[in-house]
């Protein structure tokens, strides 16, 4: 345990000992806190029910009313499943594949590529220019928290990145959760987990604190392998709004990331006898630090009907390797995002017509390549249109963007829903996506290794959906099912051409195809019991060819009982991974051909039995069934772990 876990945890206990006077002063505030649970998909009854990724008007979006699909994991729901990593109730989102190997951890929604995906934090678009992707990895649940995931396309309304969906994270505010909360837990593997949280707010303004520590020894990630690979995140975030005056608001948000940890190389020497495998690697180590912050203001006029919201976010990424016997990496990122969003609502006739424009400029820098900062510049304009009424609701986007670098892109999504019935609800969305080459893909990452293509076209999608909700059992019982096909062209891939064979991005001209079934189930048992499930089959395919690690089955079940009056709770989640395809080094040939990643299996329980009021004692395993599986080929994964916890609310 180092000395910045230390120093977390002094932080923790010298919040802790102020805890009493702040909570006796905010009693009121604490008793009003929030704490019933409810399933995935619920009734418009709380603000935390809202879609607010859905609409760049951030309007009052239910689920039940969105024309496309979209699961909405409560504060709730994360808490009682004892989530740590964001990354693993992602898996029990229909079409979501999991993937992670040390220092990268990556989604897959609907079949598609992981930076096909945008990642926003509290607002703010956190993904790595240089990737075009976010470490999912790195994102720790904080007391309080909760997500959305739209899947389908929303460039529309998010531009370049949004082409396969959007994961929304959203720490509580000081109104939503208020009073002081902390947990600290330890198990297997040396693990200590900790986090910490203030929330406050008054009759016009609010404040948040959060700070998390997640650190382990780990286990060994190569196949017989004895070098144990561990990590240590540490988060600080921050967030906040004051109404200066009437209808005037500001806000601000901050948040500071940085993990490290060990990691090992792939043995890529053709003829070695480890050829293809991960092998232990001594020495290698990683470091990725990220700050990102946004301020904003928003402003009602004609008796709140017309809203102005004026906004600008920074996001600073610093990623680092060193790696004795491999190849060093030192980058550095950054993102400026500018925009502004004029909502008009048509009062009482449920109409409301939005209008928005943003201004983006990424830069990157390779140090150890080229150590030449490179930019690119984009400004979007959005018109969208929503309807939503008794029975009928439709929605319609339309963007522009004008970039510096490749040609303008027009993208459009219109989805319409309908209630046939008290309890039974059609829906239907069609859309288009884009997505830039990145900035390695287009200048390159290891010099002699992976050469960049500055001839890349972005890629494009177009996708439609069909979907019906059923409720059952007075609405005790929601189930939700949906039918997606999307056509991706100019697919980039990665080419070993002759005869230097050296790596290097091109554009597909033949165009890939995903396309799937999506189930989803909420259910309120009775008896202090609800129930999650989710399915997908999910075929990716280029040119007919199975995209590797896109795995056709994905399904996960989540059961959870809570006694009377919180006095003992356990949740049993249940996920499976199927089978996928994934490129094989270890034979040695060249270009490598596929193989087959076995199906998995993983099984989490956790238990929490109440102490006294305000205090609770937990403890969890994770991968129950000490399941041996590769995510990657011949990445090993962690077996079975415990943790047991102690946690306070006031």
């Amino acid at each position: 345990m180092n000395s910045k876990i230390l120093l977390c945890g002094a932080a923790v206990v010298a919040l802790s000992f102020g805890t009493p006077a702040i909570a006796q002063e905010d009693a009121e505030a604490a008793e009003e806190r929030v704490q019933d649970y409810t399933p995935i998909i619920t009734s418009p009854t709380r603000r935390q029910d809202i879609v607010v990724s859905a609409s760049r008007a951030e309007d009052l979006l239910y689920p039940e009313n969105y024309t496309g699909s979209v699961t909405v994991i409560t504060e709730d729901q994360v808490d009682q499943r004892q989530t740590r990593d964001i990354a693993d109730v992602l898996r029990d989102v229909p079409s979501v594949a999991v993937s992670s190997v040390a220092g990268q951890t990556q989604i897959r929604l609907r079949g598609t590529e992981a930076n096909h995906v945008l990642v926003l934090v509290d607002g703010i678009e956190v993904s790595d220019p240089n990737s075009g992707e976010f470490d999912i990895g790195t994102l720790q649940a904080e007391i309080g928290s909760r997500l959305e995931v739209l899947r389908g396309p929303q460039s529309a309304l998010y531009g370049n990145d949004a082409i396969a969906g959007v994961v929304a994270y959203n720490s509580a505010s000081g109104r939503n959760v208020r009073g002081f909360s902390a947990l600290i837990e330890g198990g297997t593997n040396s693990t200590f987990n900790g986090a910490a949280r203030y929330g406050a707010s008054g009759a016009n303004w609010d404040a948040a604190l959060n700070a998390t520590v997640v650190s382990t020894d780990g286990e060994p990630n190569a196949r017989g392998g004895t070098r144990d690979i561990g990590r240590d995140s540490y988060t600080i975030s921050g967030k906040g709004s004051v109404e200066v005056a009437d209808g005037f608001e500001l806000r601000a948000v901050a948040r500071y990331v940085e993990t490290e940890g060990e990691f090992n190389d792939q043995d890529f020497g053709f003829g070695s006898p480890t050829v293809g495998l991960v092998i232990d690697s001594p020495g290698n180590e990683f470091e990725n630090k990220a700050f990102y912050a946004l301020v904003g203001a928003r402003f009602e006029a004609l008796d709140g009907a017309w809203t102005h919201d004026l906004s600008a976010q920074i996001a600073d990424i610093n990623r680092s390797t060193v790696a004795p016997a491999g190849f060093p990496s030192d980058t550095e990122s950054d993102r400026f995002k500018a925009s502004y969003v004029s909502a008009f609502d048509f009062g009482g006739s449920d109409h409301t017509l939005t209008f928005a424009a943003d201004y983006e400029i990424e830069g990157f820098n390779n140090i150890l390549t080229f150590d030449d900062r490179r930019e690119i510049e984009n400004v979007g304009f959005v018109g969208e249109y929503s309807y939503s009424g008794e029975r009928f609701d439709f929605a319609a986007a339309l963007r522009h963007d004008i970039n510096d670098r490749f040609q303008d892109a027009t993208t459009f999504r219109v989805g319409a829903g309908f209630d046939v019935s008290d309890t039974t609800r059609l829906r239907a969305a069609i859309g288009t996506g884009v997505k830039n080459p990145t900035f390695s893909e287009l200048f390159g990452f290891f010099d002699g290794v992976f050469v960049g293509n500055p001839d890349l076209q972005p890629e494009e999608s177009t996708s439609w959906e069909i979907g019906v909700d059923q409720r059952f059992a007075d609405g005790a019982v929601t189930v939700s099912l949906t039918y997606f096909d999307a056509e991706l062209e100019n697919e980039i891939f990665t080419a070993f051409p002759a005869p230097t064979f050296i790596q290097t991005p091109g554009n597909r001209t033949t165009d890939s195809t995903q396309r799937g079934v999506e189930v989803a189930v909420a259910a309120q048992l009775g008896g202090g019991f609800s129930f999650n499930g989710a399915y997908s089959f999910v075929d990716a395919e280029e040119d007919g060819v199975e995209e590797v690690r896109r795995p056709d089955h994905l399904a996960s079940a989540v059961l959870n009982w809570e006694a009377p009056n919180d006095a003992f709770s356990a949740n049993l989640a249940v996920r499976y991974n199927g089978e996928a395809i994934d490129s094989d080094f270890t034979t040695g040939a060249f270009p490598a051909p596929v193989t087959t990643l076995d199906d998995y299996v993983l099984v989490n329980f956790n238990a929490r039995v109440k102490l006294t009021e305000g205090i609770n004692a937990f403890g969890r395993v994770e991968n129950l069934l000490d399941e041996e599986y590769e995510p990657v080929l011949t990445f090993v994964a962690p077996g079975r772990t415990a943790l047991i916890g102690i946690e306070a609310r006031f």
